[in-house]
């Protein structure tokens, strides 16, 4: 019989990690503010090197005839704000469910840039987000993982999925009242996805179920240990 899973524990408050360089992966050019930018301000606050690797090129966020370099300005201006100066933009096609020979040879290139900037930390989007290029990405990252020395274990104890679009069963929710407003000073930089408004409330949605848990008036970030999916994983498949 399966044992319970870790996650069913009541969800603890997240001590930010001791990091030199942390690497965020990100789906679209503005997931890193929406999914942790109280975590990545508080990380550069630190003194941290913070790098996000911005995995799809957005064009679908995008008018039509728009230059999609004007994702890539926001995303730095953004950074700005987080006190993040380093981000690599991979363009892959937004929208696009990618084939397993496609899959791995993101992986590959994963493991490598992880082999390059060697990151005491690492965050991810978790896998059971409902957006195609969220999970794209988690897969990926399995795959990087993968192809690391030992499976990548040292690499996954040192991960932790973060939500987005779909909530996550989190193990660990991370108080960011005091940098919310840095937070959303960094969200407003991305113009061209803020007319409907539906980042801002997103945002505020996914902060405010995250901080209830610590309490009235708290802001909060919610997160996933990567070892923890990748247990389960296992177990299902046992």
């Amino acid at each position: 019989m399966p044992s319970p899973s870790p996650r069913a524990a009541l969800t603890a408050p997240f001590e930010l990690p001791r990091a030199s360089r942390v690497v965020v992966l990100a789906p679209h050019a503005d997931d890193d503010v929406l999914g942790l930018g109280g975590a990545l301000a508080l990380h550069a606050r630190r003194g941290a090197d913070v790098r996000v690797l911005v995995a799809f090129d957005g064009r679908l966020g995008l008018a039509a005839g728009v230059d999609p370099e004007v994702r890539r300005d926001e995303a730095r201006a953004a950074g700005r704000e987080l006190g993040i100066a380093h981000y690599e933009f991979w363009d892959y096609p937004e929208g696009h469910e990618p084939t397993a020979p496609e899959l791995a040879a993101a992986g590959e290139r994963l493991a490598r840039h992880f082999e390059s900037t060697a990151p005491d930390l690492v965050y991810a989007p978790w896998p059971g987000e409902a957006h195609v290029d969220h999970r794209a990405l988690a897969r990926a990252f399995d795959r990087a993982l993968a192809a690391l020395p030992r499976g990548g274990a040292a690499l996954a104890d040192r991960t932790f999925g973060y939500e987005v679009w779909s909530a996550c069963a989190a193990q660990y929710v991370l108080d960011v009242t005091a940098v919310w407003d840095v937070k959303l000073a960094a969200l407003g930089r991305h113009v061209s996805q803020l007319a409907e408004g539906k980042l801002v409330a997103l945002a505020e949605e996914n902060a405010r179920r995250a901080g209830a848990r610590l309490g009235p008036g708290r802001f909060g970030e919610a997160f996933v240990a990567w070892r923890t999916l990748l247990d389960e994983a296992g177990s299902a498949q046992r």
